[in-house]
């Protein structure tokens, strides 16, 4: 099977990276710490991590960009919009020292929600670096999945501000949860 455009790979000298384009004898990958670089198809240190079907056809310049903004999400983290609660919209945290004689610190609540996001973005993406470890035990592989499942279960408090419940952080379950 031949692996098609938006397909992750390995490579042991240049890292993770995504096929943007299938040529006759090689791919051209655009691999996040080393940019785009093309690489032969008989390349031994090249391992396919998560397969997409190859297409023989053109894609238009709307489906590219959908598939390059999927692949951007996976690598960076970067992921879908998520809606902050109707009630915080244009709120303000204000942080307010022990010491009244010291100044309080105001963020807006949307950027302080902003970084949540990211941070949980983050999260998941450390779990599928955990998951498509190739010299990680399963064992370890679970052990890590545990950890990060109680830093999910951390910041459960800020699931008050999520529009939507699925995109709350969820921790361990309960027997009373289940």
């Amino acid at each position: 099977m031949n692996p098609g455009v938006g397909t992750r790979l390995q490579h042991t000298l240049y890292g993770p990276g995504v096929i943007i384009e299938v040529r006759a004898t090689s791919y051209i990958i655009s691999f996040i710490n080393h940019g785009i670089v093309e690489i032969e198809k008989q390349d031994t240190r090249l391992d396919e991590v998560i397969a997409e079907q190859w297409k023989a056809q053109e894609e238009t310049a709307d489906a590219m960009e959908k598939r390059l903004l999927n692949i951007l999400r996976y690598w960076n983290g970067l992921g879908e919009p998520v809606a902050l609660g109707e009630r915080w919209q244009n709120g303000t945290l204000i942080l307010q020292p022990a010491d009244k004689t010291l100044k309080p610190k105001e963020i807006p609540v949307a950027q302080f929600f902003h970084k949540i996001v990211m941070l949980r973005d983050r999260l998941r993406v450390l779990e599928q670096n955990i998951n498509s470890h190739k010299l990680l035990t399963e064992t370890d592989k679970i052990n890590l999945q545990q950890y990060i499942t109680r830093i999910y279960g951390s910041l459960t408090t800020f699931n008050v501000l999520f529009r939507d419940r699925e995109d709350w952080f969820v921790g361990e379950k309960t027997s009373k949860e289940e």
